[in-house]
């Protein structure tokens, strides 16, 4: 808008305006006067100078502030930053925790697999053992059934050999007892093996071929062995130039003293032995000698004993001790006991109790 055109207040104004005063006329200044003004321009600069200084704070105080500022919206940048690395991280951890359980639910999973994959397998290794076990244990009785037998060992052995030769395959340490006890009873048969059976058959065949020679305990001996001088049942010389009645009387007391024999009895059935019972007896002395040759072939050693004793026993009882014949066929026998004594039959003992074992303990 524009402004309202001037007027003349004295031609206007109806009402008159009193005249402005008139200003006095310049007084030359004084000392005072100039002493104000110093006071109020030195004023005045300070006043400057203080604005200068404010104003130049202030910008200070400004540039201050936006360097807080920028330093407060840098901090507050660094943490949201950090606020989203830590959020990034927790994300992270999470989804590591996440995978950590699923690996270790895969874990589980697979270490119970495992685990029946492992009973899987010790179930069919011990399947496998088992019938091992029992694979060598029926053919080891076969083979021990066979020796004792036949009295041939040489089966057993090879037997023995191939339960060896299998369970060293087999690589299971569970299986070393019947191995070691395998190889004792190897070397127990082998070291009994040893043994000459033979010349004990063929002492029993000299025995066998003697009995009927042996004379028994009340045999009489023949007319030509008269006993001693000393004795006092001898029968006395005839003289030459004996009269014939002395001649006959000797002759009868002779005779009758060859019918009558006194002598110590110790044994009363060794002497009252009849004809026919000696024959029998030699017969049942030649039955033990056979059943004892039997045993020995058979490789039974405990009834070979048995018979060799009762034959002992026979000839200690009905045979005369003081015979040759009796001495050498006593002196045999007892070899014979001996080369059977030495002579163990066959057993597995060792291998039989750790099959046992092993099996009891599966």
């Amino acid at each position: 808008m524009s402004a309202p055109p001037a007027t003349d207040d004295t031609v206007t104004d109806p009402v008159a305006r009193p005249l402005a005063p008139v200003p006095p006329s310049p007084v030359p200044p004084s000392g005072a006067v100039l002493a104000v003004r110093l006071a109020f321009g030195t004023i005045t600069l300070a006043a400057l100078v203080a604005i200068v200084m404010a104003a130049m704070l202030w910008q200070k105080v400004g540039g201050m502030q936006e360097q807080l500022a920028r330093q407060s919206a840098d901090a507050t940048r660094q943490a949201t930053e950090a606020r989203t690395l830590a959020r990034e991280a927790q994300e992270t951890v999470r989804s590591a925790d996440a995978r950590v359980a699923v690996l270790e639910t895969r874990l589980a999973e697979v270490s119970l697999q495992r685990a029946q994959v492992e009973e899987a397998l010790q179930s069919l290794s011990r399947s496998r053992d088992e019938s091992l076990l029992v694979d060598i244990d029926a053919a080891l009785r076969l083979a021990l059934e066979q020796a004792q037998a036949t009295g041939n060992v040489q089966p057993l052995l090879a037997a023995l050999k191939a339960s060896d030769q299998r369970i060293a395959r087999a690589s299971q340490p569970r299986l070393q007892p019947v191995q070691r006890a395998i190889q004792r009873d190897a070397d127990r048969i082998r070291a009994t093996a040893s043994g000459d059976g033979g010349e004990a058959l063929a002492r029993l065949d000299d025995l066998l071929k003697g009995v009927d020679d042996m004379p028994v305990m009340n045999a009489l001996a023949p007319r030509g062995n008269n006993r001693s001088s000393s004795d006092g049942w001898a029968n006395e010389a005839i003289p030459a130039d004996a009269p014939w009645w002395q001649r006959i009387l000797l002759g009868v007391r002779n005779e009758v003293r060859s019918l009558i024999r006194v002598s110590r009895i110790d044994r009363p059935e060794s002497v009252l032995l009849a004809p026919d019972q000696t024959y029998f007896l030699r017969e049942n002395l030649k039955l033990k000698l056979l059943s004892a040759r039997l045993a020995l072939l058979a490789g039974q050693v405990a009834p070979a004993r048995a018979e060799l004793a009762g034959v002992t026993a026979s000839l200690n009882r009905y045979f005369d001790p003081a015979s040759r014949r009796v001495q050498a066929a006593a002196t045999q026998l007892q070899q014979v006991q001996a080369l059977v004594r030495a002579a163990e039959p066959a057993r597995l003992d060792d291998t039989l109790t750790a099959l046992a074992a092993v099996s009891a303990g599966r």
